[in-house]
């Protein structure tokens, strides 16, 4: 039976709009691709600052707290007070979480609707701007590698290695789209919201 079988408002309006919010899944196939890193990895968050001459995306707890004790607010922070699957200690989670400007949902492995309109709006903010997901941010990176404009720098974890830094290209945006194409999911759905396109 489907959902257009069923009498007018039922539960399964619910499962719709959680159906609907569902862009992408991250396939098993793919997991192995997403272990190499996209970019140079660096321990020290002055170093990796002094390559940054553009806006500054971080993706994650513990590099989202090390700009900040460098003096340096990313542009566009996504934060879900975790760190390798276990929560954050608290002086991270109070210092990445206190200029919380959006909240959006998003399940592990999975972009939602949800993320992607908090990212697009997070990266039209002319002010700092801290995106706190629940659930897992560990994927928006890409996304963000895909909207950022030329120069940008994406900066993500690489658990027990360091910070990745994305400066963000040509190149490096058609390397990210042709891995999203490869995701399950409304791939069109995911591309008009990323695109501002709907």
């Amino acid at each position: 039976m489907t959902r257009d079988d069923k009498p007018g408002g039922s539960s399964d309006d619910a499962a719709a709009t959680d159906a609907d919010d569902q862009l992408l899944v991250l396939p098993d196939d793919l997991r192995h691709e997403l272990k190499e890193p996209m970019g140079p990895i660096e321990t020290d968050a002055d170093a990796l600052l002094e390559a940054v001459d553009g806006p500054l995306i971080a993706v994650g707890d513990v590099v989202t707290y090390h700009f900040l004790q460098a003096g340096r607010a990313p542009d566009v922070a996504v934060v879900d007070e975790r760190t390798k699957r276990s929560a954050v200690d608290e002086e991270i989670r109070e210092t990445v979480t206190e200029s919380t400007n959006i909240e959006a949902v998003n399940p592990p492995a999975e972009l939602s609707a949800e993320m992607i309109e908090a990212l697009r709006e997070a990266m039209a903010s002319d002010e700092p701007t801290t995106i706190l997901v629940e659930g897992e941010e560990d994927l928006v990176a890409l996304p963000a590698i895909v909207a950022a404009p030329e120069g940008a720098s994406v900066v993500y974890g690489q658990p027990d290695e360091g910070m990745v830094h994305v400066k963000v290209s040509d190149d490096h945006r058609t390397e990210i789209r042709d891995l999203l194409e490869r995701f399950d999911g409304n791939t069109e759905r995911f591309w008009e919201l990323l695109e501002d396109r709907s």
